[in-house]
C-alpha cells in the first residue's frame, strides 16, 4: 500500500524481507566473496567496494548490499527441481556478477553519482577504473560456468551469455529512449523484458539447469523469472519517480532528471500525446529542477499513471505464480511456495 509523503514521493508499506533471501544469502555470499577474490588486488577491492564490503579506503565495513533477488531465485530454482541449492551455486553467483557488472556500467552511463547511500564506483573511482572493474566481473562470471566440468553447465553458460547479450540490447534501447518522446508502451515494456526480465528469466532457467530439471521445468521457470523482472521493473520505475531517497538510496526523481522514458512517464506521453504537451515540453526543455522537476513529477501521478504502473506490476506478478501453480511440473512445494512468496516480495518493496 502506499500513501504521500512530503515532496512528491511516496511511501510504500515495506513488503517483509523473505525468509529464503536470508536462508539463502550465506550460501551466496560465501560464492561471491571466493569469485572476487580470484581478482587481480585494484579491481578487487573496487568490486569489493561497490558490493558494499569495503570503504573508498579499501577498510572493512558493514554495509547493506544489494537484495541478492537474481541468485536467490537461481538456488530456489534448482530446489524446485528436486536439487539442492548448491546445485546452482555457480550460476547463481556468475548472475549475480553479471548484474553487478550491469549496475556499474549503468552507472557510468546515466551519470548517477550515488548507489546504495554511497557514492557509485565511477564516482570514486573513475570512469575508466569502473569500466574495467565491469569488464571484469562479466568476464569471471562466464569463466565460473565453464570452469564447471558438468554437462548442464556449458548449457547453463550458453543461458547466461544469451540473457546477458538480450540485457545489453535493453540498456542500449533504454539509453535511445531519452532523445525520444514518441516511445510507445509497447516498445517500452520490451525495453523492460530485455533490460531487467532477462537476467532474472535466467535466474529461473540456470537454477533448474544445474539442478537437473526438465525441459518443461527449466521452461516454466525462465518464464517465471521473466515475469518476475517486468514487475520488478515496473515497481523500479515508480520509484525512480515517486520512491523515498533516504529509502532507496537515489536521489529524489532521479528517472525524470535523466529523461527516462519509463513506464509511468510512457503511459503519461501516450494517454494525452501532443508535442506542444506540458509533460513533453518539460521533458524536452533540457535540465529538470526546481518548480519544472516538481511539475513533471505531478504529471504522472495525476493521469494516473503510477497506479496504472503498480497495476502492471501486480498482473505480471499474477501471470510468474500461474507458471508455478502447474501440476504437471512437478515442482516441490515448499521451494515452489519460497519462490512465490519472493515474487510478491518484488512487488511489494520499497527500495
Amino acid at each position: 500500500m502506499i500513501g504521500a509523503a512530503p515532496g512528491g514521493t511516496i511511501r510504500r508499506m515495506a513488503a517483509r524481507t523473505p525468509a529464503a533471501l536470508g536462508r539463502t544469502r550465506p550460501l551466496v555470499l560465501e560464492g561471491m566473496r571466493a569469485a572476487v577474490d580470484r581478482l587481480s588486488p585494484p579491481i578487487r577491492d573496487i568490486v569489493a567496494y561497490h558490493l558494499g564490503w569495503l570503504d573508498e579506503g579499501g577498510r572493512a565495513v558493514e554495509a547493506a548490499g544489494g537484495k541478492a533477488l537474481r541468485p536467490a531465485l537461481a538456488l530456489l530454482s534448482s530446489e524446485a527441481v528436486g536439487a539442492p541449492a548448491e546445485a546452482a551455486l555457480a550460476g547463481a553467483v556468475a548472475l549475480e556478477l553479471v548484474h553487478n557488472y550491469s549496475l556499474i556500467h549503468d552507472d557510468v552511463m546515466d551519470g548517477d553519482i550515488e548507489r546504495r547511500h554511497r557514492p557509485t564506483v565511477w564516482a570514486s573511482f573513475g570512469v575508466g577504473r569502473a569500466i574495467v572493474a565491469g569488464d571484469a566481473l562479466a568476464t569471471l562470471a562466464q569463466q565460473l560456468l565453464l570452469e564447471d566440468r558438468r554437462p548442464e553447465a556449458r548449457t547453463a553458460a550458453t543461458e547466461l551469455a544469451a540473457a546477458t547479450a538480450e540485457m545489453i540490447e535493453g540498456q542500449e534501447e533504454d539509453l535511445a529512449f531519452e532523445s525520444r518522446l514518441d516511445v510507445s508502451e509497447d516498445e517500452c515494456l520490451s525495453m523492460s523484458g530485455h533490460k531487467t526480465g532477462a537476467l532474472l528469466g535466467a535466474a529461473g532457467a540456470l537454477g533448474a539447469i544445474l539442478g537437473g530439471g526438465e525441459p518443461a521445468q527449466v521452461g516454466a521457470l525462465r518464464s517465471f523469472g521473466r515475469s518476475v523482472g517486468l514487475a520488478f521493473q515496473a515497481v523500479d520505475d515508480v520509484l525512480g519517480i515517486w520512491g523515498e531517497p533516504s529509502i532507496t538510496g537515489k536521489p529524489a526523481a532521479t528517472d525524470l532528471r535523466q529523461h527516462k522514458k519509463t513506464l509511468p512517464v510512457v503511459h503519461a506521453l501516450a494517454t494525452n500525446w501532443s508535442p506542444e504537451g506540458e509533460l513533453a515540453r518539460l521533458l524536452w526543455g533540457g535540465t529538470l529542477a526546481g518548480p519544472a522537476l516538481e511539475r513533471a513529477v505531478a504529471l504522472p501521478e495525476e493521469a494516473g499513471c503510477r497506479d496504472w504502473t503498480l497495476a502492471l506490476a501486480e498482473r505480471q506478478l499474477a501471470l510468474a505464480l500461474e507458471e508455478l501453480d502447474e501440476p504437471a511440473l512437478r515442482l516441490r512445494s515448499r521451494a515452489a511456495g519460497e519462490l512465490a512468496e519472493l515474487a510478491r516480495f518484488v512487488v511489494g518493496r520499497d527500495f
